[in-house]
């Protein structure tokens, strides 16, 4: 497959992998990150979102995680090939088991959205076979910091489930940012932030295209330090 061209750094695919996606983007761009010192990717597939955040936040060191081999090894020449190789790792680790005896101040997952079902494409990435929302914000709120943040971008219609999960970790929102696809149509993702502080929540609504393939201006702005093209 073709690589994946960002203005700081590239991105290797494979078909083993799944892609390079807007969400991922979305996400990366999306985070608040300016004052994490340490952040953990789960699922990091490729290795973008972890880059993304590399390059926003030049202080930040990075550990990334997936379950898949294939995904690992990927994320790890991703990360070599880029200006942040000092500062990004990337393990072979299920969440399940992950231990650290350290908390962190930004957990950041693009996690699988499907049920499980009879599809045999991208299995890990795309169905909760072995990552739930459940178990991420469980395992989550025991890695936080004290100011710590859980960043997820998830479907729309996700979005009161996910938060019930949160709400039974004491985990409480801090930003949610609703996603439309294109103007008028109806809200396809969902942004959200939650943290162990109890603070008052920014809400926002976010468009990516203002017409088919025509990206809005707040896109643009959004994600200019990352895509080489312009309006």
């Amino acid at each position: 497959m073709k690589p994946f061209h960002f203005k700081q750094f590239s991105i290797q695919q494979s078909k083993k992998v799944f892609r390079v996606g807007t969400d991922g983007v979305l996400l990366g761009a999306a985070s608040t990150v300016n004052n994490a010192k340490n952040i953990l990717e789960v699922g990091t597939g490729t290795g973008l979102i972890s880059l993304m955040l590399a390059q926003r936040n030049l202080q930040a060191e990075i550990h990334a995680i997936d379950i898949n081999e294939n995904a690992v090894a990927l994320a790890a020449e991703n990360f070599e090939n880029s200006p942040f190789q000092n500062r990004v790792k990337v393990f072979l680790q299920d969440y399940k088991k992950f231990n650290s005896k350290e908390k962190y101040d930004l957990i950041v997952s693009n996690p699988p959205y499907f049920e499980e079902n009879a599809s045999q494409k991208d299995i890990t990435a795309r169905q909760q076979t072995e990552l739930s929302f459940g178990f991420l914000v469980e395992k989550s709120s025991d890695l936080l910091s004290e100011k710590g943040l859980l960043s997820v971008i998830i479907p729309f219609d996700s979005g009161v489930l996910f938060e019930e999960y949160c709400s039974q970790k004491s985990l409480y929102l801090n930003k949610r940012i609703q996603i439309y696809g294109i103007r008028d149509a109806k809200p396809k993702r969902l942004i959200l932030e939650f943290g162990l502080q109890k603070k008052e929540a920014n809400h926002s609504d976010f468009v990516i295209e203002k017409s088919p393939r025509k990206y809005t201006d707040e896109y643009l702005k959004l994600t200019e330090e990352f895509h080489q093209f312009s309006k």
